[in-house]
């Protein structure tokens, strides 16, 4: 290797650096100056998301709608959870749901619906409703009784965070382009699911069944979760964005359901009170689309 090569390699290695790491952390004269980047720097490093590419309604040969869950107790996903306290951390590291929630109520995305065909928006008392418990301890209800009123100090509040959230619902379609000769997927939509809040805290697991707070377009997020920076165990200087992990996949989902001609029910539904029979199912599907883009190539 000469050593224009490996000058190459070094300015590349730097530049890459300097822009993903966090911003400023070793020319700040305090604190506050830390993650903080001038105009210039912005419009040198041009971050935006990687845009998809057109594809034509004719080039597609195949396709297939899934659903699938990306449970959060498995390592490879943890990535999507944490951190779940964020009293000791700094503003730039935050959870996906924290992502989601706070670009919500920001406004810039400006539309979350209630079911993953996207028919029905979410309004903001019904996020708030699904969200958050206003409950009475015994002494209020004693109080009441006896006086007529509760004293604020005896109605607690209870909001579901990033800790509550078990699991990420996804929608995706996986399709075969003709034009690329290839099996490609594209991800449609994102849920953070959660235990009703009402039954947030019980110890029955019957209670505890993840269901999904909200549906994002996934398109319409694309912009804050490229912003948005999750945390790279093997180097911190490099930071991936959450656009990044969701879109090549980087992580490890189960499919819970496909579309078929019953209605698009889920495997659950004919597969039922047998969480092994469910996951051989749902590695069949998988294997389904797999197959086809094999069998492309087969003579």
């Amino acid at each position: 290797m000469n050593y224009k090569s490996l000058l190459a390699i070094v300015c590349g290695v730097v530049f890459t650096s300097t822009a993903f790491a966090q911003a400023n952390i070793l020319n700040a004269k305090s604190p506050e100056e830390i993650g903080v980047r001038t105009d210039e720097q912005k419009a040198l490093d041009n971050d935006k998301p990687l845009e998809y590419g057109y594809v034509d309604d004719r080039d597609i040969m195949f396709a297939k709608m899934t659903w699938e869950k990306v449970i959060l107790d498995e390592r490879v996903n943890f990535p999507l959870y944490y951190p779940v306290d964020t009293n000791n951390i700094g503003n730039n590291r935050r959870s996906l749901y924290d992502v989601l929630t706070k670009a919500i109520i920001d406004g810039k995305i400006k539309n979350v619906y209630n079911d993953s065909y996207f028919t029905g928006k979410r309004t903001s008392k019904e996020l708030a409703d699904i969200t958050t418990k206003i409950d009475t301890l015994d002494i209020g209800y004693d109080q009441f009784n006896a006086d007529g009123f509760v004293d604020p100090e005896y109605i607690t509040t209870r909001k579901i965070a990033s800790f509550d959230i078990s699991a990420y619902l996804i929608k995706g379609l996986w399709f075969f382009d003709k034009r690329q000769g290839e099996l490609k997927y594209r991800l449609l939509g994102i849920a953070p699911a959660a235990p009703d809040v009402n039954f947030i805290d019980s110890n029955d697991e019957a209670n505890r069944k993840p269901n999904a707070l909200f549906w994002v377009f996934y398109p319409d997020a694309r912009d804050v979760l490229h912003e948005a920076k999750s945390f790279n165990a093997k180097n911190s200087a490099i930071p991936f964005s959450f656009d990044h992990i969701l879109n090549s996949r980087h992580f490890n989902a189960v499919i819970t359901r496909e579309e078929n001609v019953y209605g698009d029910r889920k495997v659950e539904d004919y597969i039922a009170e047998n969480a092994l029979m469910q996951l051989l199912e749902s590695e069949r599907i998988k294997e389904k689309i797999r197959n086809f883009e094999l069998d492309m190539w087969s003579y």
